[in-house]
């Protein structure tokens, strides 16, 4: 059971709300349809239901709210807008990426990739996909983790018939095993036809809340449908006729061939017909509203003129047909889907995320080849330390190339997420709890290491090559300087990974990595170099004596390598950068009601 109670959106001063003071319930079991004309609403609703708008009410699913839910994308199975993905991603990645997020095992994505007939697609990009093929994905990722409601908003605007049908055909197959089913629609016709209650809103207000049979007797106009290669005869035969004997009849042409007449009936058009000799390839009654597209003929209109609809649905004409595998992607009690919990499934989902796309190696290849072609050059200028040499850091740069790339790559980790809503950041069903977060940093710091360790490689190989070894000595301390190149590529993608979440951006992530040397190192600068009154010397046999542990005098060289890179104004500004952009992700991000 669904209850939206009393919902009512944010508004600004001298501007009524959106959406005021909706309430209404959807059944298990039957699909509910949400009309109303554009504008009036329906998404605000859709968006309120989800906590994703500002606003007052409250929205049950099954007697809970969403934030009450540990797993929203277990209940309640959501479609707004076109597909949230990124176009470079293919449909089966998109969907086992989505599965790691839901806890449900990978095999869950090509089995609804039979359900909704495109298993033949799962190698395409989403970018390449037409728009009732992204339906078709849009609702097997809404389907993927056997949610009891669907909150699908027009699902079927700019589908072919034989696309709505098969559509509104597995809506109702997930309703008979006991699923709530919501659709958005502005089609009274669609509404009418395929659902089994309609709630009309106007303004934002419930203007009624009726069973489909209802809705169609009370609000939608019975009419006559006639197809015939002599629609304008027969048109004029009508309205003369209607005339005659002063009844309210109103005709309208709805294509070459085809005629609604309303405020008559089958007998009285059929004897017209009959008595005039006018040719009928069909005549039936219907039930029709007010739809676009068709145009009256004035010369037509008899009696007293009524205002009334200009297309037509066939009453009671409902989409009973169950989808192929009607057990499939639908909760009953045949419908079982294994769970996948525990503290690996958000690694799971970040690492499918993370090389779904080709992104990562792409940005490696760039690194590397700009750090290589960086090393040769300096190398033949002269007069570059050794470390800097391998890591390709002329003086006048703020930062490497590598160091720019385990930036970039930190800022994708949700800057991608928020442009191309997978997870749908505006759906509600983002996660944002530590396990996310310590997922997201322990994979691009990964990476970071990975690019770092690649770049020295391939910067020291290109060096011998070309140089044969020339510019390389052999170090006489590496363990200071590895941990100097290490902390930097990982606060770098840190650094990303934080202010792309704080600021919802990838772009404003990367910029927040370039504001470490250009910005925060000049000010850690002013503060290391002023003098100091107590000298921090010997600190390393302090805390041994101080420990619990002894440990071994040999650590000492660890720490005192630690704190040395530490006092540096770059190492000093990314631990002063991410420790504030912890604490503004911890007040923006975990502050959130959606859970893990």
């Amino acid at each position: 059971m669904l209850q939206a109670i009393g919902l009512t959106s944010s508004s600004r001063p001298h501007t009524p709300p959106v959406v005021d003071d909706l309430t209404f319930e959807a059944r298990p079991g039957s699909v509910t349809a949400l009309l109303g004309e554009p504008g009036s609403g329906k998404t605000t609703a859709l968006r309120l239901m989800l906590e994703l708008e500002p606003g007052r009410g409250v929205t049950y699913f099954r007697g809970r709210p969403l934030h009450r839910i540990a797993y929203p994308g277990r209940e309640v199975g959501v479609l707004l807008g076109d597909v949230p993905g990124n176009p470079s991603r293919t449909v089966r990645n998109q969907l086992r990426m989505l599965c790691a997020a839901a806890g449900v095992p990978s095999s869950r994505a090509d089995t609804m990739l039979e359900v909704v007939g495109i298993a033949g697609l799962r190698d395409q990009r989403l970018g390449s996909l037409s728009l009732g093929m992204e339906r078709r994905v849009a609702l097997a990722s809404a389907l993927l983790a056997d949610p009891c409601t669907l909150l699908l908003d027009e699902p079927a605007a700019g589908l072919s018939p034989r696309e709505r049908g098969w559509l509104h055909a597995l809506l109702r197959g997930h309703a008979a095993l006991g699923g709530v089913v919501l659709f958005t629609t502005d089609d009274a016709k669609e509404a009418a036809r395929s659902a089994d209650r309609v709630v009309s809103i106007q303004a934002g207000r419930l203007v009624a809340d009726q069973d489909a049979a209802d809705f169609a007797r009370t609000r939608l106009r019975p009419r006559v449908a006639v197809r015939t290669p002599h629609a304008a005869r027969l048109a004029d035969v009508l309205g003369r006729e209607a005339r005659a004997a002063r009844r309210a009849v109103e005709i309208v042409a709805e294509s070459g061939s085809r005629l609604s007449v309303y405020g008559s009936n089958c007998a009285e058009v059929g004897e017209a017909v009959f008595r005039h000799g006018v040719l009928v390839h069909q005549l039936a009654d219907e039930t029709g509203d007010a739809g676009a597209g068709a145009t009256s003929v004035p010369q037509a209109r008899a009696g007293f003129p009524a205002t009334g609809p200009e297309a037509a649905v066939v009453p009671g004409a409902r989409a009973e047909a169950a989808p192929e595998h009607p057990r499939d992607g639908a909760r009953g009690p045949a419908s079982v889907v294994r769970r996948l919990g525990g503290p690996l499934r958000p690694l799971r989902y970040e690492l499918l995320r993370v090389f779904g796309t080709a992104t990562p190696l792409l940005t490696a290849a760039l690194v590397v080849a700009a750090s290589v072609l960086t090393t040769l050059a300096l190398a033949r200028v002269g007069h570059t330390p050794q470390n800097r040499l391998l890591a390709a850091w002329p003086a006048l740069l703020p930062l490497p190339p590598a160091a720019l790339g385990a930036g970039l790559l930190g800022a994708l980790a949700f800057g991608e997420e928020y442009r191309y809503p997978a997870l749908a950041a505006d759906r509600g069903t983002l996660p944002r709890r530590m396990g996310l977060l310590a997922s997201k940093l322990g994979v691009c710091g990964a990476i970071a290491l990975l690019l770092g360790a690649s770049v020295v490689v391939a910067d020291a190989a290109a060096l011998a090559l070309v140089f044969d070894s020339g510019p390389l000595r052999a170090p006489v301390e590496w363990l200071a300087p590895a941990a100097s190149w290490a902390g930097l590529l990982v606060g770098s993608a840190w650094a990303g990974v934080l202010a792309s979440g704080v600021f919802r951006s990838a772009t404003a992530g990367l910029a927040a990595v370039l504001a470490v040397p250009v910005v925060v190192v000049p000010m850690v600068r002013r503060v290391l170099d002023g003098p100091t009154a107590y000298p921090v010397g010997g600190l390393g046999p302090r805390l041994r004596n101080l420990s619990w542990v002894q440990w071994p005098p040999e650590a000492d060289r660890v720490l005192l390598g630690a704190l040395r890179v530490l006092a540096q104004p770059v190492g000093a500004a990314l631990a002063l950068s991410l420790m504030v952009l912890l604490c503004a992700y911890g007040f923006t991000g975990l502050r959130s009601r959606v859970r893990w």
